[in-house]
């Protein structure tokens, strides 16, 4: 099966904008269709409560005319149109969709950070990490986070193998992002943060990407958006990942980061797996 991972940063802007921005977020979404996935999880869809609209609708099933949707918008008290999570998944499947309380500090668990799909022989879920902030203002919140989020993964591996994606938010280790010296106390690369990842694989998880690449440097899925070179020179950071449960890891047969061009923030991320 194939499986793609995208923080989208507005799907409202990618299916509806004018800008130049918008133009290449959609030419991503074709080079996504192009490799006729099995589901696609969307983060930071920035969606109403009342999740995509007709226009909305009309656009995907123009792009994805064989997939289902699945979507979890931010609601209150958390922020309106914040953060949010979408799954486009092949209409042949029938999965169960959950979108789960995991029990995070308030308004965390209203702000449509996870969503997971039940299929009769694994679970296929996607998060959207909280961002610590600037000034780390949410650092001690993200820690809660985390410790809730992996006992929710836990919880689901005990019942039947876990394919887990999304923008953890957080460069692993060194390797993982450009200028690690430089960034030791910044949101997504403070020791807290990087304790909690290691944790979570501890918990039973492997890192697709650094499984099968364990000295590949400079492979990047994020450059800044405000830094007009930060793509050029390749300044970026692996924040997003794909696990998988550890008993899954001889099934892998490959994890990759998919070319979005010249457009900066994300870029989508790719799994292959036998199942």
């Amino acid at each position: 099966m194939k499986f793609i991972s995208w923080n989208i940063d507005s799907i409202n802007a990618a299916l509806t904008g004018t800008s130049k921005r918008a133009g290449e977020t959609r030419q991503v979404l074709h080079t996504i269709a192009n490799q006729d996935p099995d589901a696609i999880a969307i983060q930071e869809t920035k969606l109403s409560k009342d999740g995509p609209t007709r226009k909305h609708l009309a656009v995907l099933a123009d792009l994805f005319p064989d997939y289902a949707v699945a979507w979890r918008s931010s609601v209150e008290p958390a922020r309106k149109g914040y953060a949010g999570t979408m799954y486009l998944y092949k209409k042949e499947y029938q999965p169960t969709v959950t979108q789960p309380q995991i029990g995070a500090p308030s308004p965390m668990d209203n702000e449509g950070r996870i969503l997971t799909l039940e299929f009769p022989n694994f679970y296929l879920t996607e998060v959207y990490t909280p961002n610590s902030g600037n000034g780390l203002k949410r650092l001690d919140a993200r820690q809660v986070w985390d410790d809730h989020y992996r006992d929710y993964l836990h919880q689901l591996d005990s019942d039947k193998p876990v394919i887990a994606s999304g923008d953890f938010n957080v460069a692993h280790e060194p390797i993982d992002l450009a200028h690690p010296a430089n960034n030791h106390h910044s949101a997504g690369y403070t020791d807290e943060e990087r304790e909690h990842f290691t944790k979570l694989l501890a918990a039973g998880f492997t890192d697709s990407f650094r499984y099968l690449h364990p000295d590949t440097a400079g492979a990047y899925s994020w450059w800044a958006q405000r830094v007009i070179t930060s793509k050029q020179n390749n300044s970026g950071w692996r924040i997003d990942y794909w696990l998988v449960s550890d008993r899954l890891a001889d099934k892998l047969r490959s994890s990759t980061m998919i070319d979005s061009g010249a457009r900066r923030d994300h870029t989508p991320i790719m799994l292959e797996i036998d199942l």
